[in-house]
């Protein structure tokens, strides 16, 4: 039930969002997502920071998660490159842009889907929440993390429009895959290859500020393979070692 609470919660505050943002002006609406930029950024800090943990370093030793981030971020933005992941992410943006809402502007429709997916999908909260459904321990992880992205959802929305209601669809996908993962497979991931996707997503999700502020244009999509190849590059150096 936690991913279903999720979504209901995402929806509720887009819902807000959709009735709240058009008493914004358009400066305000700029500021409002420029706040956000600033906001992810400390969110990306926070998830670094508990990321490079002590239970990561005892899986690879002490100097080794750096390196892990570093060549999963390398490796899986030339992976998304070749792959032209953020093209097709914005590619299927536009479809559903198309299906739902034709008359809604088109860069706010698809900037507002991708970024609110990432901001809901790639994070600690998601990941051992996710397991914690499926294994059965509970789900105030979850809880915590729907009120969160209802507050999310409502600054998101104001800003970028009714694009923030498609990032429903592959949270649902995300949160519970992984919860029907704990529930078949147990604790299948490790306290290090959990935090090596932590610190990896906080990497990402500093391109995402960095783009939400209006900085610079990253291609944050194409580095989403990172998220797949940290785990795995800590389990092959744990497994050497």
């Amino acid at each position: 039930m936690g991913t279903v609470i999720n979504v209901g919660t995402v929806i509720i505050g887009a819902t807000l969002g959709l009735l709240l943002g058009h008493r914004f002006r358009e400066d305000t609406r700029t500021l409002i997502t420029q706040t956000l930029g600033l906001f992810t950024l400390v969110i990306a800090g926070r998830s670094i920071a508990s990321g490079l943990s002590a239970a990561f370093s005892a899986e690879v030793g002490e100097n080794a998660p750096m390196l892990i981030v570093l060549v999963s971020l390398l490796i899986g933005g030339i992976l998304g490159s070749l792959l032209k992941l953020e093209k097709r992410f914005d590619g299927a943006a536009d479809w559903l842009r198309g299906k739902v809402a034709k008359d809604s502007d088109r860069g706010r429709f698809i900037e507002g889907a991708v970024t609110s997916t990432l901001i809901f999908c790639v994070g600690p909260l998601a990941i051992l929440g996710s397991l914690s459904d499926g294994l059965g321990t509970g789900i105030e992880q979850l809880v915590i993390k729907s009120v969160m992205d209802c507050f999310a959802a409502i600054a998101f929305t104001a800003s970028f429009g009714i694009g923030v209601m498609a990032a429903v669809i592959p949270l649902a996908i995300y949160q519970g895959l992984l919860t029907l993962l704990g529930y078949f497979l147990g604790n299948f991931l490790t306290a290090g290859q959990v935090d090596s996707i932590t610190a990896t997503g906080g990497v990402i999700l500093l391109g995402l500020g960095i783009r939400l502020a209006g900085v610079k244009h990253i291609a944050i999509g194409d580095m989403l393979p990172a998220l797949i190849l940290a785990p795995l590059l800590t389990w092959g150096v744990a497994a050497v070692l």
